[in-house]
């Protein structure tokens, strides 16, 4: 495990807040519209909900030197509390429920290069 300093913590959360909004750039400019950023609850926390069309995306973006790493740092935990987060934007937003749910990621480098993951993975629930 790697200790990291407090001005290393305040770079990461800048960069994360950096990549959460060129993802979100990005989707609006393949047609979504950004529901929710950060969306926090007491179970785990969603970078953005995304909608277009009938489909309801649960994003989670991960900003780290290649696309590989990036890929990997969604782990298995990590998607657990994703789901449960999402489950608990669809108790409060039952409107949304009649949309087609995924989860998706966007992965992206310090040089810019994105990569947008539809169904990166299936909901266990």
């Amino acid at each position: 495990m790697t200790v990291r300093s407090p001005s290393n913590k305040i770079k990461a959360w800048k960069w994360g807040v950096w990549a959460e909004w060129y993802g979100s750039l990005w989707l609006r400019l393949k047609g979504y519209k950004i529901l929710k950023r950060r969306f926090k609850t007491p179970v785990g926390e969603i970078d953005l909900v995304a909608q277009k069309g009938t489909i309801l995306a649960f994003v989670e973006v991960k900003y780290r030197p290649s696309l590989d790493e990036a890929a990997f740092a969604i782990t298995p935990h990590q998607r657990q509390r994703i789901e449960r987060a999402a489950q608990y934007y669809l108790a409060l937003h039952p409107a949304v429920s009649r949309f087609d749910l995924r989860f998706d990621a966007i992965l992206i480098t310090p040089k810019g290069r994105l990569k947008h993951i539809k169904n990166a993975w299936q909901s266990g629930y």
